[in-house]
């Protein structure tokens, strides 16, 4: 296949881009490689998949490695430069990972977030409508759950209730989607990601501010007082999953019924899936294999909840299984370890 992977200077992005050329398909990845957190690591990201990084700073300018892998720099607020890449790359899937990207960030920043994850998310929707693109792959997140207290999240639970407005964009982008399901056939799948974690993962999340304060001697903050807990889902788990997903596409329901049919589903071809361990693991827990790792006790500031954050999260991935034989399979020591090894490396630790 001809696929197009937006996002890929990004964590999961990039991750997946690589694995995808590997496996012998034609990859373009794109990315406005904004300043949200160090470029050096997304530069470092496409550099591992044989990007050049010194010849990524114009807008448009495709660079390609040996292996079939292309990258372009384009904002996906960019519409006719997004139109004339379709028009010219003639995709066959494209796999949605851009995004403005944090829970907290979007409550100082919220424009950044209406611009990026709707507008943006439109122009991307419409060029794959005049694209005949056989099947669209998006990023959603577990934040949609919002006020939802059932545990765990299933795909099934009301998610209209969201607690920050990065959530809200992203609930949006999948109502988006089933319009352009319903209206022009697009299949769409979104996948709810479940905090991830691994080498090359991003600096505002918690198992890279947590290594990065160890490590350096200075203090962690630790909202809600220790008292929450996360599905940690390692980098390998989330890139297998999109793997598999994006090979099936999904298709129309007959017997859907809105009144009392799963909300994840519907009449068009359109389909929502949990992506996650399925396993949370306490704040606690996390931090104990973390200083573990690292052979180091963290010094904590213990501290209220944020605004915009839940106490937990937990993935209900039953549909994943019986739909595509899905089951995460990394260690959660193992994978804390992976990333510390990689972080003392980037940065010369």
């Amino acid at each position: 296949m001809k696929i197009l992977v937006t996002g890929a200077a990004g964590f999961i992005g990039a991750a997946l881009s690589r694995k995808l050329s590997n496996a012998g398909h034609v990859v373009v990845g794109l990315d406005n490689i904004n300043d949200y957190y160090d470029i050096k690591i997304k530069h470092g990201r496409l550099e591992l998949a044989g990007i050049d990084s010194s010849k990524i700073q114009d807008q448009n300018l495709i660079s390609s490695t040996k292996d079939g892998y292309s990258f372009v720099k384009i904002d996906l607020m960019d519409r006719d430069g997004l139109n004339k890449l379709f028009k010219t790359e003639h995709f066959d899937h494209v796999i949605n990972l851009a995004a403005q990207a944090g829970v907290r960030h979007s409550i100082d920043n919220p424009h950044a977030y209406a611009e990026s994850n709707l507008t943006g998310y439109l122009n991307l929707l419409e060029a794959c409508r005049h694209s005949n693109i056989k099947h669209l792959v998006y990023a959603s997140s577990s934040s949609v759950y919002g006020l939802n207290k059932s545990q765990p999240f299933s795909t099934s639970d009301n998610v209209d209730h969201p607690v920050s407005l990065y959530a809200a964009t992203k609930k949006s982008n999948e109502l988006m989607s089933h319009a352009y399901s319903h209206l022009y056939g697009i299949p769409t799948t979104g996948l709810r990601f479940f905090t991830v974690y691994g080498p090359w993962g991003r600096p505002d999340m918690a198992c890279f501010k947590f290594t990065k304060a160890i490590i350096n001697d200075e203090p962690i903050d630790v909202y809600n007082q220790g008292v929450m807990s996360r599905d940690f889902t390692y980098i390998d788990d989330i890139v297998g999953g999109i793997i598999r997903i994006n090979e099936k596409p999904p298709v129309v329901d007959p017997n859907w019924n809105a009144e009392i049919s799963d909300p994840a589903s519907s009449s068009a071809p359109f389909k929502i899936y949990n992506l996650g361990n399925s396993n949370p693991v306490s704040l606690m827990t996390f931090i104990e294999v973390i200083e573990k790792s690292i052979g180091k006790k963290a010094k904590m500031n213990m501290l209220p909840m944020q605004p915009g954050d839940v106490a937990s999260t937990y993935a209900d991935i039953s549909e994943l299984e019986r739909d595509y034989g899905y089951r995460p399979e990394a260690n959660l020591e193992e994978g804390v370890n992976l990333f510390v090894e990689w972080y003392r490396k980037f940065y010369k630790i």
